[in-house]
């Protein structure tokens, strides 16, 4: 998600029927950060969905109030090895234990900026492009009602 480049992330709320439009006002609302900050606080309080465990101890307020104070995952990581800074020892701890985690759990959530993308035509065709496989298609998974559905809103979106 990147509001200055135009870049959305459509979230399913309630499967794919419902879908929440994810802006940097509603990351903020809902976490405390922005989208730039978002991939550090997603590696600091874990993401099961994403298979990143996070550091151990570090939830959401805790990972908002680290990159609240210290800017980024790098300005974390500096307070955890300064011994002034303000971190209880349990936070310096946990991040120092969680060094080699945090060296490329961001690769992972990272998401790829430069990959080649084909252009997207978003019209939507009036009928299928091969009608006979999508009769075979339905014949053979039982999926008469979905595709005269299907069929239906093709047809009206003329």
């Amino acid at each position: 998600m990147d509001d200055a480049r135009g870049a959305r992330v459509l979230y399913p709320i309630k499967g794919v029927g419902t879908l929440q439009l994810t802006t940097d006002a509603l990351l903020v609302e809902k976490y405390g950060v922005n989208g730039s900050q978002y991939v550090d606080f997603a590696v600091l309080r874990g993401d099961p969905s994403d298979g990143l465990p996070g550091v151990v101890g570090i939830g959401e307020k805790t990972a908002t109030k680290l990159i609240a104070q210290y800017g980024d995952l790098a300005g974390i990581q500096a307070a955890a090895t300064d011994p002034d800074s303000k971190l209880t020892p349990a936070q310096r701890k946990r991040l120092i234990e969680g060094t080699d985690y945090l060296a490329v759990a961001p690769k992972v959530v990272t998401v790829a900026t430069a990959a080649p993308l084909p252009t997207f035509d978003p019209t939507l065709p009036h009928q299928p492009l091969d009608p006979v496989t999508l009769d075979e298609l339905s014949e053979r998974w039982g999926l008469g009602t979905p595709i005269k559905r299907l069929l239906d809103a093709l047809a009206a979106s003329r």
